[in-house]
């Protein structure tokens, strides 16, 4: 399903609005910018995988909207996400009944809930390792670096601030000294996702991203030592 009634634009452009203000003042890397390249990603992905697009974007677009709620409580952001997404989506369908149903709801609620690295799931349908893989994607190549030296910072600014500590899921962030903390993030994470991606065009994409991650990481380390 590649084409879009009105409605269903209507539905994705909603969405995206919705995200935009729940995440304005995100201040970690799973921010506004860090949807809309998985949404571009969904996108390719789904030209050369298939899919059922109209899912794929609003699955993109909603994926992290729970993250303020973890970083206010700690939990997991997909889980409240998840939630998020299904009053979102069900608040759409009454204005466009015949638009989304609730079977869609819930495929959108379920890749929501099994798209993050950590989870640890693989999911069976393709929409939903689209989603996976888009996601993963943006952890590798140069934005992939850019996001976790950003992250480690605003992570240990979180906890400063306000106590929550992160370092149950994300071991490396509080390394005493960062730039030790970059490499062992770089041991594990990026040397990780591709022996976890789903689709042939995503592995492809993601070998190209980590050779240029291995150069920046030797280059470092040869200014570093």
């Amino acid at each position: 399903m590649n084409d879009l009634s009105a409605a269903q634009f209507q539905i994705i452009e909603h969405a995206r609005d919705f995200m935009i203000q729940i995440l304005d003042k995100e201040s970690t890397s799973h921010d506004i910018g860090h949807v809309f390249r998985v949404e571009k990603n969904v996108i390719f992905l789904q030209k050369n995988e298939g899919g059922n697009i109209f899912l794929i974007r609003l699955a993109a677009l909603l994926h992290d909207i729970g993250t303020q709620k973890e970083n206010e409580r700690g939990g997991d952001h997909a889980v409240y996400g998840s939630e998020m997404a299904f009053d979102f989506l069900k608040s759409e369908q009454q204005k466009y009944p015949d638009s989304i149903s609730d079977a869609e709801i819930s495929a959108v609620c379920d890749m929501i809930l099994s798209h993050r690295f950590s989870s640890g799931k693989k999911p069976e349908k393709i929409e939903a390792q689209i989603l996976q893989d888009a996601d993963r994607l943006d952890a590798l190549g140069a934005v992939g670096i850019f996001r976790s030296i950003y992250s480690m910072g605003s992570l240990r600014m979180l906890k400063s601030l306000t106590g929550i500590d992160k370092g149950q899921s994300k071991k490396t962030v509080y390394t005493k000294d960062p730039v030790e903390g970059f490499y062992a993030y770089m041991s594990y994470k990026p040397q990780e996702i591709p022996n976890r991606l789903n689709t042939e065009t995503a592995k492809r994409i993601a070998k190209e991203r980590l050779e240029f991650m291995e150069l920046f990481e030797k280059q470092l380390r040869e200014e570093n030592d």
